[in-house]
């Protein structure tokens, strides 16, 4: 498979499997998993099949490592970035003192005002390295790089979570927590 085919099957996966499971006959059981088998009678009904081979090319080699099979390789999810109800029972981490948030400079006036919010999420999604923010900033035009203090934010009572994929997790950060790059 091309990367454009990996791309369009990666959006295809995320739209299903973190916001649209219902569309393909899917229910997400706890911590988000959906049986391999029923995904892919879910995307054959929806006439868009999918083999084993290409779902593995997927998991494997998106550069987000946005979806994960479980031990067995039976079941399958996203990592994160959900909007419907899902526990993806992830445990309580510590975060590193610093975390990192991409985003475009045409947000930055609500940011400052509101701090950084999940909105439709279930968590606000931060990243362990400026290269990796940069990236996720860069989807939506020039990048504009936010540090995190997120040792004081767990200081002050703020939980943390991190994702199959190193994507760490929180409810928000309050504006005096952030700072421009």
């Amino acid at each position: 498979m091309d990367k454009a085919q990996l791309t369009h099957l990666s959006k295809f996966l995320s739209l299903h499997l973190r916001h649209q499971p219902q569309e393909l006959g899917l229910t997400l059981a706890e911590g988000g998993w959906v049986s391999v088998e029923e995904l892919l009678a879910g995307c054959a009904r929806r006439g868009r099949p999918i083999t084993r081979a290409e779902l593995a090319d997927v998991v494997a080699d998106n550069d987000k490592q946005r979806f994960a099979f479980d031990a067995t390789g039976t079941r399958i999810r996203a990592q994160q970035g959900h909007s419907v109800t899902v526990d993806l029972q992830l445990p309580p981490a510590l975060p590193p003192a610093l975390l990192f948030h991409g985003t475009v400079a045409a947000a930055l006036p609500a940011i400052r005002q509101e701090g950084l919010q999940k909105r439709q999420r279930h968590h606000v999604h931060l990243s362990p390295d400026e290269a990796t923010a940069r990236r996720v900033g860069q989807r939506r035009g020039q990048p504009l790089i936010l540090a995190i203090d997120a040792a004081a934010m767990q200081q002050a009572g703020f939980v943390f979570y991190e994702s199959g994929n190193g994507v760490w997790l929180t409810d928000q950060v309050p504006p005096q927590y952030l700072r421009e790059l």
